[in-house]
């Protein structure tokens, strides 16, 4: 059961969160300032904080870096700002992802997951495996079925980008942030060049993927094509 701390002045979202995340069995309490939360962090050590960024005493993106100068407990912003610069300024300030509002409890719920799994993969030496596929974050090396693969820089980290997501559809704009820093004023077509060339290195192709598949309108994401359920979508 994870404990997750909610960072948020407004009392229905506040309530909505605490109640909707209990119901899904997490341990949820809540702060309504900054700094409320920042000793919350601090006294109560959650699993992962949602931290919203319109706060009444202290901006949201100076609370993401007094957590991160005392802690490396895992941070989701929810934000009304649908705008690339707030995201940059967010991810590059420590925050591991982030919700737009309005949100659905369940989408909270699954970014919640995905973080908390990144993070304790990142904690852990263990490598990521996706079928035949291996990623080793401690030394940036893959193998694929047992043969060494030769990345660049950029594609290593597109491709551990979405295996710490594996089997969620990751957007380009999430893509261009995490791994280029440049969702503000970057271009899909820089994503969309170091998969061609990822995909060229994984034996596959846009036209017949195994690994890496594309979501029209929506974004990319890593499968495992020997999973069952996986061949049977297919």
């Amino acid at each position: 059961m994870s404990s997750i701390l909610v960072i948020e002045d407004d009392p229905a979202v506040r309530d909505a969160l605490e109640r909707g995340l209990a119901e899904r069995g997490c341990t949820a309490f809540t702060a309504a300032t900054g700094i409320a939360g920042l000793e919350a962090v601090l006294g109560e050590r959650p699993d992962l904080v949602l931290l919203d960024l319109g706060l009444p005493d202290v901006d949201g993106m100076t609370v993401i870096g007094m957590i991160r100068a005392a802690s490396a407990v895992p941070i989701i912003v929810i934000t009304a700002a649908d705008d690339d610069p707030t995201m940059v300024r967010a991810l590059d300030a420590g925050a591991d992802d982030y919700v737009l509002k309005p949100f659905r409890l369940d989408q909270v719920t699954a970014r919640i997951r995905a973080v908390l799994r990144r993070t304790r993969r990142a904690g852990s030496s263990e490598p990521i495996r996706v079928g035949e596929l291996l990623i080793h974050q401690a030394t940036r090396t893959a193998t694929l079925a047992g043969d060494r693969l030769t990345l660049a820089r950029r594609e290593f980290d597109l491709l551990l980008a979405l295996a710490e997501r594996v089997g969620e559809v990751v957007s380009k704009r999430t893509l261009l942030a995490e791994v280029w820093q440049q969702a503000d004023g970057g271009s899909d077509r820089t994503v969309d060049v170091h998969l061609s060339w990822l995909r060229r290195k994984l034996g596959e192709t846009a036209a017949e993927p195994r690994y890496l598949e594309s979501v029209r309108g929506v974004g990319i994401r890593l499968v495992d094509p020997t999973a069952e359920d996986h061949r049977r979508s297919s």
